[in-house]
């Protein structure tokens, strides 16, 4: 009984990775392969040990949509940027099918960004939740009564 194996390539679509990515992982030892001619391969099992779930063939059915996204947010401070990435995580991980998320505060600039991969309607909640929580003089960024 053979065990199926992916290519690097086969492995980077699945997660949505780049192949030189996909590469390194290997190189560190963070992902398991076999190389075989000028190739690796890995199996099913190595591939759900990085990723801790399983991949079944259709892991990414015909047609299904990945959205990147990269939002902004300016005069932001860190207190605040950990408030948000907090409730931006938090609803990332409530969606059925979880988003990757990613922030990084650029304290210098006084910026926010972050990056959100994944369903285009669970995208999309987040950014809703993003507008809704940003926007407004309720708003996470709204002014402080003496601060105008």
């Amino acid at each position: 009984m053979s065990e199926e194996m992916y290519s690097v390539e086969q492995v980077a679509d699945r997660l949505g990775l780049h192949v030189r990515t996909v590469r390194g992982y290997i190189r560190s030892g963070r992902l398991k392969a076999v190389r075989i001619g000028k190739q690796y391969r890995i199996a099913r099992a190595d591939l759900e040990a990085l990723t801790g779930r399983p991949q079944s063939p259709s892991a990414r059915p015909a047609g299904a949509v990945e959205v990147s996204s990269i939002v902004q947010i300016d005069g932001v401070d860190r207190a605040s940027a950990d408030r948000i990435g907090t409730l931006v995580q938090a609803e990332a991980n409530g969606a059925p099918h979880p988003l990757r998320i990613q922030t990084v505060h650029d304290e210098e600039r006084s910026r926010l960004k972050i990056v959100i991969l994944g369903g285009a309607a669970a995208t999309a909640e987040v950014l809703h939740l993003l507008d809704a929580v940003l926007e407004g003089d309720n708003g996470l960024l709204a002014e402080e009564p003496g601060d105008a």
